[in-house]
């Protein structure tokens, strides 16, 4: 997936463009992002300089800006989505970070959300903090797909899926159907490896620097995997529930000393997602290897985060 949307990429043809020529299969999107593709350009001027006139609220102005170009990002995915029959094409919308520590308040907009972007191929990004599981659970329990962001360690991941199972298992109880519902679970990457590095350099530790954030994913995926043996979701996916699948974000290279594509290379499998800057993209698509990695040093990953542990370094307190 794209990790970038804006309506200049939309308007101009290049994400049609890279959907038929690059194989990009969805995109995400934040704030932050919407914030550069504003202030990048003047496809925006028109629609904003309505809304001041309007003397609307800044959070209703992005909240109208983003909602617009969402769903006009589901459209351009949705052929794809229905070729794929909902196993692609997606595309999401953040809730506020100002309601990130409010649990009621982030499923009511979630609910919101949902309800007026309209599409099937839309996923609600919410955080994996303690007050968005939760959440994740409610959101799920309400037939909304959920993409669960923020999530930096293997703890926190096992919540998430439990929280999507018994989101599911909730609607099967009341007798509603699970097959249209659909979720991502966003696993951070990079962002390990910034954060670790800085510990082992104090320790004075280079062995294991540039390494853990993969490890850490590669764990993950061994979680996941365990998952889709458990009762409770063979039971589930009888009933017609859709695997929620790793998504690793966070994927580009922050470090110049490291592979431009160490974070997308190593993580390559079944049932996962990478969404990617449109440089990382770039890069993977000028000389990245394409081959099934995921599963590939899950032995090996495990005796790096116990070196790691050894150092005096928890990395599930670090994430």
């Amino acid at each position: 997936w794209l990790d970038l949307i804006g309506r200049k990429l939309i308007h101009s043809g290049e994400l049609s463009r890279m959907v038929e020529e690059d194989g990009i299969r969805g995109v995400t999107a934040n704030p932050a992002i919407f914030e550069k593709a504003i202030v990048e350009t003047d496809e925006y001027d028109e629609q904003l300089g309505q809304l001041i006139s309007q003397e609307k609220k800044p959070l209703d102005i992005y909240e109208a800006v983003a909602v617009d170009d969402v769903r006009a990002g589901c459209d351009l995915f949705r052929p794809l989505f229905d070729r794929l029959q909902g196993k692609d094409g997606f595309v999401s919308l953040e809730v506020s970070p100002y309601i990130a520590r409010d649990t009621r308040a982030t499923v009511e907009e979630a609910k919101r959300f949902w309800k007026l972007v309209d599409r099937s191929n839309l996923f609600i990004k919410i955080p994996a903090n303690p007050e968005g599981i939760p959440a994740i659970r409610e959101a799920t329990a309400a037939g909304i797909s959920v993409n669960i962001t923020l999530i930096f360690s293997t703890k926190v991941y096992q919540q998430v899926i439990d929280a999507y199972f018994a989101g599911l298992e909730e609607r099967v109880q009341k007798g509603q159907p699970i097959s249209q519902i659909h979720s991502v679970a966003s696993f951070f990457v990079s962002r390990v490896d910034t954060a670790v590095d800085k510990l082992l350099e104090q320790k004075g530790n280079k062995d294991l620097q540039g390494k853990i954030a993969v490890a850490n994913a590669k764990e993950a995926y061994q979680i996941f995997l365990r998952s889709l043996e458990t009762d409770k979701w063979k039971k589930l996916e009888a009933k017609g529930a859709t695997r929620q699948r790793p998504l690793w974000a966070s994927t580009g290279t922050k470090n110049p000393a490291y592979s431009d594509v160490l974070y997308v290379e190593p993580l390559i499998g079944k049932d996962t997602v990478n969404t990617m800057p449109l440089a990382t993209l770039k890069t993977f698509n000028d000389h990245g290897k394409l081959a099934e990695t995921v599963t590939k040093g899950a032995d090996e990953a495990r005796a790096q985060l116990a070196k790691l542990r050894e150092t005096g370094i928890d990395i599930q307190q670090v994430c």
